[in-house]
Parts: structure tokens; C-alpha cells; sequence
């Protein structure tokens, strides 16, 4: 017999729909707690010192005068935010203490992604409305004289810790106020945390290490967030100590742990929009400080042509990054940032300036895994005809892809022995031939 019940029509079902995010509870109460706490913190006695443990207590009593139903966890948690709201940055503070967090990106007031061991994560966090996000935004703006508002709705900026920070808001920002945050290691990574990550490999590493020592140019090219300043700050370590340093970047991020380092940081136009020094201002200055070596953060305008004119005329070991997918990619970027100063140079006498100039280009990748690979060690050998020609030394090859994720692989010599081993032998410095044969 055939079933003759009507069958239930699947369009009736409910769909399911992700669970909307609930307001944070008691936020009136916070938000009144917030101000009394700071008429409180005001009216404190000159000199006396304002730290966590004297705000905790004194957001504590004002919790217990205002909300006697509040469970204990409720408060000691309230206690904390309100903590951090005066001496932090926020809801998002706990996120920037978190060791495994990498990245906090702040998408308006309601979304707050991070990356957490190379993956993206949304986080419970929120902000009470985008006047919030932009109170943060201007409390780590305004002690580095920067500043923000609608005639200059960008910028860049970085925390006391050297943490990386972009912040856009509207109109430009159309969810509202939007906030990046890289964080720096709270420790001076060194290559032996380069090479627990599997970055790279023993034998890369010594090449590195006696490259720099070498005085060789060395260009680390990659992408966004694939860990160029990391591995710069890392071959900057290798640089004698009795050397002079000079740096120059946008935002300073560089920790260098060598004593004579001088570092130089560029400067925004003013509300007048006068008063810029840019990157190329300060390369052009670094020249006339007796530098021994420059370090250039990251080349990304007109500064490149500066930079290579250094590094031809007596300023070799210097180091810098930009941003490219691939070595040849790198040199086309230096070849179109160098006709971004203004000069008519024809493109052959660009390419003999790079290729004069730049001895190794590392180029660093960010896998599908999260994981920070350098995936090509390559040396610039010179031109041929109008063309610079690069030959790989080393490069990774990636095998497969584990059951969890993790992107396998090996980093490989291509077998070749490269040209500048002549230049190092003439300073007594040797790479053993092993190093680079293909047979281990």
C-alpha cells in the first residue's frame, strides 16, 4: 500500500541562523561606573602613583556602592574592564596580553577578528558603539603626536611595544571606525626561534649569518603579514657591535639589540599639512650620519632610488624589505618605485643600478596554513644583456598537505654555488662547499 499522508513541505522548515551576538550585559552600569571612576581618579593627591592595583580598588568600592546585586565574578570581571579601560586599550586589551594572538583587527564596534597561531578567529569582544572604537583609536594615536579625524581619516601608528598599528575611520570606513593591530614579539625572536618554526633551515641560516657578516645588500621581499620584519630584525642581529646603525622606517618597529643604533622615524604632514618628513628625507640624511650600515624598514616609494644609490657608493650591508609575491616580482616593484622619484632614467640604467646593488633577496611567504616559510634565497648575479639575472640557491618545496592542515615540505640547495662566495673568501670568511650540494 502506498502512504497516502501528506508529506511535511521542506520549505516550511526554519532555517537555521547563526546565533546573533547578545549586547554585553550590565554595559549602563559599566558605562556609569567608567565616568565615576574617573572624577574618582582625578580628585587623587599629586605624585600619587596611578597603577592597575590603585584603579582595581578603587573601581571595586564603586561596584560595591552601585550594584550590591552583581554575583562576585560579575564584579572582579567589571573591576578588570573598567582597569583596562583607564590604563589599557579596551575591551580589546586582554586580546593584545594573549601570547597565541598575533593580529586584532577591529571591523566597527560589533566585529572583532584575531589570528590565533596563523588562523582568523572571531572573538566575543565588542565595543559599546564606534565613539569607543575611536576612543581607543585616539589614545594610541595621541602620545606619538599623530592624529585623526576627517580631514586625515588614516594612520599609522605603534604601541609602546613596538605592536603595528592602521587605523581607518569613516567616511573612508563605511562599518565605522576599523583598527589593525600587529603585534610584535614581547621577546627579541633569534634565529634559533626561526629555525624551531621550521622558517628555515640550518645550512640558510649560517648563509645568512655570514652574508651579513659579509657586508652583502640583502632585500627581503614578501607579502602582507608573511613576516618580513621579523626575519629582517633577525638578520640585523648578525651586524658586529661595533658597528653604527642607522634605521629608518615609518612606524618604528625594529629591535635591534646592538647599542650604537640610531633610529630615525617619519613624520606625518601637520593640520596645516606641512611639516612631512618622509621615508627618502630621512634616507637622504641617514647618508651624512657616518652610518656604518642603513636599515630601511621597508622601501615602497621614491626612497628605493636613495637606497640603491647607498648601497653602490660605499654603504654595503644594508638591509631592507618590500613587499612582492617573488624575487623577479621584487625587482619589477624597485623598478617602477625608482621612476616613482621623479627621475627620467631609462630602465636599463635601473636595472644596472639594482643589479650593482643588491646581492640576495629573501623571499618569505605566509603558507595556507599560517605557517612563515622563506621559500627562495636568491642572489642577484648581474645583468645580461637588459635583463638582471637571479639564480635560486635555495628554495622550499612544498610536498603535500598533513591530515591537520599542516603544509609539508622541505627546503632544498638547487646544487649551486653562488658568485658572491668570492667576495666573502676575500674578507676570510668561508661557507663550506656542503652547504650547498644537493647530497647530504
Amino acid at each position: 500500500m502506498h502512504d497516502r499522508r501528506p508529506k511535511p513541505d521542506r520549505r516550511d522548515k526554519p532555517v537555521a541562523r547563526p546565533l546573533a551576538r547578545t549586547k554585553e550585559p550590565y554595559i549602563d552600569l559599566k558605562i556609569n561606573l567608567h565616568k565615576k571612576l574617573i572624577l574618582e581618579l582625578k580628585q587623587l593627591p599629586p605624585g600619587q602613583e596611578l597603577n592597575a592595583q590603585t584603579v582595581e580598588t578603587l573601581a571595586k568600592r564603586l561596584i560595591d556602592e552601585e550594584s550590591d546585586y552583581l554575583p562576585r565574578y560579575e564584579r572582579n570581571r567589571m573591576a578588570l574592564e573598567l582597569v583596562d579601560e583607564v590604563l589599557g586599550y579596551g575591551p580589546i586589551t586582554p586580546l593584545l596580553k594573549d601570547p597565541d594572538i598575533n593580529e586584532v583587527m577591529v571591523n566597527g564596534p560589533n566585529q572583532v577578528y584575531v589570528e590565533r597561531n596563523g588562523r582568523l578567529e572571531r572573538s566575543d569582544v565588542t565595543f559599546k558603539d564606534n565613539e569607543h572604537v575611536m576612543h581607543v583609536i585616539e589614545k594610541i594615536v595621541a602620545p606619538l603626536g599623530r592624529r585623526i579625524d576627517e580631514a586625515m581619516p588614516m594612520v599609522d601608528a605603534r604601541l609602546p611595544d613596538g605592536s603595528r598599528v592602521n587605523a581607518i575611520i569613516p567616511p573612508l570606513a563605511l562599518d565605522g571606525p576599523t583598527l589593525t593591530i600587529r603585534k610584535f614579539a614581547r621577546e627579541r625572536l633569534k634565529i634559533e626561534d626561526l629555525l624551531r618554526f621550521g622558517t628555515l633551515t640550518q645550512e640558510m641560516a649560517k648563509m645568512l649569518e655570514i652574508c651579513v657578516k659579509g657586508r652583502l645588500n640583502i632585500l627581503v621581499s614578501g607579502g602582507t603579514g608573511s613576516g618580513k620584519t621579523t626575519t629582517l630584525n633577525v638578520l640585523s642581529s648578525f651586524i658586529p657591535d661595533d658597528e653604527r646603525i642607522i634605521t629608518v622606517e615609518d612606524a618604528a618597529e625594529l629591535q635591534l639589540h646592538q647599542e650604537h643604533t640610531v633610529r630615525l622615524e617619519s613624520r606625518p604632514p601637520n593640520i596645516e599639512d606641512k611639516g612631512a618628513i618622509t621615508i627618502r628625507d630621512l634616507v637622504r640624511n641617514a647618508l651624512r650620519m657616518r652610518p656604518d650600515r642603513i636599515v630601511v624598514g621597508e622601501v615602497r616609494g621614491g626612497e628605493a632610488l636613495d637606497m640603491l644609490q647607498a648601497m653602490n657608493t660605499g654603504h654595503d650591508g644594508s638591509l631592507t624589505t618590500g613587499h612582492a609575491n617573488s624575487p623577479r616580482d621584487m625587482l619589477s616593484r624597485l623598478e617602477t618605485m625608482v621612476l616613482m622619484a621623479g627621475m627620467d632614467l631609462p630602465i636599463k640604467a635601473i636595472r644596472e643600478q639594482i643589479a650593482s646593488a643588491i646581492d640576495i633577496i629573501v623571499q618569505q611567504s605566509r603558507l595556507k596554513d599560517g605557517s612563515r616559510k622563506i621559500t627562495q634565497i636568491t642572489e642577484v648575479q648581474g645583468m645580461e644583456g637588459d635583463v638582471i639575472i637571479l639564480q635560486d640557491i635555495f628554495v622550499f618545496q612544498q610536498q603535500g598537505v598533513e591530515p591537520d592542515g599542516r603544509i609539508s615540505g622541505r627546503f632544498l640547495p638547487t646544487g649551486i654555488r653562488p658568485k658572491f662566495t668570492e667576495k666573502l673568501e676575500g674578507q676570510g670568511l668561508y661557507l663550506r662547499p656542503e652547504i650547498f650540494s644537493l647530497i647530504r
